[in-house]
């Protein structure tokens, strides 16, 4: 019989502790998906059950699959027209935040701009600073723009967290292309529309999804902004639905899922740039 050697002994060894670390973390991933993934299975749960049901068991399986809740909810509160505000609030605001930005974030990114580290600096900062929603009522007031649907989008025109992910992502693409374009006899806007903005896809998708997401569920501005009902965006009407039913929890959970689809339609369909956009706006510098 052969005998072992030390090396073999060794690669034993270190093969024992790469599969007790794979276990480990994969222990670990399922903890977590467990402690994400919980909490929306019940929810799912809750909005196919009755309410008598609901009040027996909040938390066992549903006997039945009731539909009706998704039909209630739905009917309920004007929930299609809240759901038809938030779209156009989500679809406005974040076309001209992403389309300002990337005419923002080139100049900064290049350089060009005589104090573009500074103004730079000035958006990383503004990531730590507390919302300035006594200002900011202040000046929509003032301009006349309260319980406005131009008004509340203005609100969301800005997102430090978006320009600083463009202004990374840029950084990534040489600057060769700049001169090349330049000597081509190619203006500004066309350079950026027809050149760089294919370029960033990942960088647009990730702050698209970001923004939009921010804008879908915001529940604070809307109440501040808004007293219109007519107004309201699908977060703001909610409040109004569980305000009239309370006590109809499946109806609102059922609420709350079809509230996550269109968010869900949209992180699927980019989702493939969104990892892109993050890895290379975080790194680059």
């Amino acid at each position: 019989m052969s005998t072992l050697t030390n090396r073999d002994l060794q690669n034993q060894s270190g093969l024992s502790r790469l599969n007790w670390a794979k276990i480990g973390s994969y222990l670990f991933l399922s903890v977590v998906a467990v402690l994400y993934i919980g909490p929306l299975l019940m929810l799912f749960l809750t909005s196919f059950k009755s309410l008598g049901e609901f009040f027996r068991n909040a938390t066992g399986l549903p006997e039945a699959l009731n539909f009706q809740n998704y039909v209630d909810a739905w009917n309920l509160a004007n929930f299609p027209g809240y759901l038809l505000n938030s779209a156009l609030y989500t679809a406005v605001a974040t076309t001209i935040f992403v389309i300002t930005t990337v005419f923002l974030a080139f100049p900064i990114a290049r350089g060009y701009g005589r104090y573009s580290k500074y103004i730079l600096t000035l958006y990383v900062i503004a990531l730590f600073l507390p919302p300035a929603l006594i200002p900011q009522f202040q000046l929509i007031l003032h301009l006349g723009l309260y319980n406005t649907r131009i008004g509340y989008i203005l609100l969301f025109l800005i997102n430090p967290i978006g320009v600083i992910i463009m202004v990374n992502y840029i950084k990534s693409i040489p600057k060769e292309l700049d001169e090349s374009a330049a000597m081509d006899g190619c203006g500004y806007v066309r350079y950026i529309l027809t050149i760089i903005l294919p370029l960033i896809r990942p960088a647009v998708a990730t702050v698209t999804v970001l923004h939009a997401i921010g804008i879908w569920n915001e529940l604070i501005l809307p109440t501040i902004y808004l007293t219109n009902d007519d107004f309201y965006p699908i977060t703001r009407g909610l409040i109004v639905f569980e305000g009239v039913y309370g006590s109809n929890w499946p109806a609102l959970a059922a609420a709350v899922i079809m509230l996550m689809i269109p968010m869900l339609v949209l992180f699927m369909f980019l989702q493939r740039y969104i990892i892109a956009g993050l890895t290379e706006g975080s790194v680059k510098g």
